[in-house]
């Protein structure tokens, strides 16, 4: 996760920082969970999302299960800045890409292959199927639902069934270092523009055709100038159901401090799935800087104008 901060006149110069930066660790596959050659799914194919939302115009552009293209963010400008759309996916955002001039190209190189190969000789472990035939935990499949369909009955006179998916237990093998996302949040000196981005490679060994919350306005990211911004990584199928970015900027709309907007956000995440792992990194339009940790020790980096080198602050679990 970065926050920092830039001297513009217009958001446009906010928008070229968080192209910049995301596009930065695209390149250099920072931790193996953004950009090309990292986190394959069940078919063994690399595939990427990312998310650009402008404060001031509520402008948003997003791709999700980007296949063969390396430019995740600058992609997602475009489709911001030359489609009336928010969010294009899978091969029609690659497609999408190349008449906006992008080149298409394997994302997989030997590094991804081999952690393909070498998850498929470990029977396809670990997984995120559930209620499936045969066993997910022994077989790679090819899976069916088990009992036929399993399809949740709603009774408003009933309590409600637990779902699956609560019932989970943190697996060891999905941690931070196979599951993460870069998450830009750019000021302008003035305070008045403010920009956030998001770039990942998603889940590793996902299943083939999942997007998680990271090309989500207001899950993975969120913006509002003059108020502030958000970025967002962990258990994104979980964070994205709960908006915990538009819900931690709009907290602070409301007077809170970045820190407590953070912890805030958390809260019904933490309270339905005390499981699960995330953070939040919030700063407001003075540029006041906080988080929310749930279930690991979180890092985010920073550097104003103020600052002569980037600072790295650490943030033990605080929600």
């Amino acid at each position: 996760q970065v926050v920092s901060s830039q001297s513009s006149n217009s958001s446009a110069v906010a928008l070229d920082a968080v192209v910049a930066g995301c596009s930065t660790c695209e390149r250099e596959q920072c931790d193996g969970t953004v950009g090309f050659g990292g986190s394959p799914d069940t078919t063994g194919h690399t595939t990427l999302d990312a998310m650009i939302m402008d404060g001031t115009s509520m402008g948003v552009g997003s791709v999700g299960d980007l296949r063969e293209v390396k430019e995740a963010i600058a992609v997602a400008r475009h489709v911001m800045e030359n489609t009336a759309h928010t969010l294009i996916v899978g091969e029609s955002a690659a497609d999408f890409a190349v008449e906006m001039g992008f080149e298409k190209q394997s994302l997989s190189t030997p590094h991804s292959e081999a952690i393909y190969q070498a998850w498929r000789k470990n029977e396809c472990q670990p997984n995120y199927y559930r209620n499936v035939v045969p066993d997910h935990t022994k077989s790679c499949g090819p899976y069916k639902p088990a009992g036929g369909r399993n399809d949740e009955k709603h009774d408003n006179n009933q309590a409600q069934p637990t779902r699956p998916f609560e019932k989970r237990v943190a697996n060891p093998d999905v941690s931070r270092t196979n599951h993460d996302t870069i998450a830009m949040i750019v000021i302008d000196d003035s305070g008045q523009h403010i920009v956030s981005g998001t770039s990942t490679n998603g889940a590793n060994h996902k299943i083939a055709g999942r997007v998680g919350d990271s090309p989500i306005m207001g899950a993975g990211s969120y913006a509002v100038s003059g108020v502030g911004g958000c970025g967002a990584t962990g258990d994104g199928g979980v964070m994205m159901r709960f908006l915990p970015c538009y819900r931690a900027v709009m907290n602070m709309e409301r007077g809170m401090t970045p820190t407590d907007a953070a912890v805030d956000a958390m809260q019904p995440i933490k309270k339905l799935f005390p499981s699960f792992q995330g953070a939040l990194v919030v700063v407001n339009a003075q540029g006041d800087i906080g988080a929310a940790s749930y279930g690991w020790t979180f890092q985010y980096a920073w550097r104003s104008p103020k600052t002569s080198q980037v600072e790295v602050v650490s943030v033990p679990p605080n929600v």
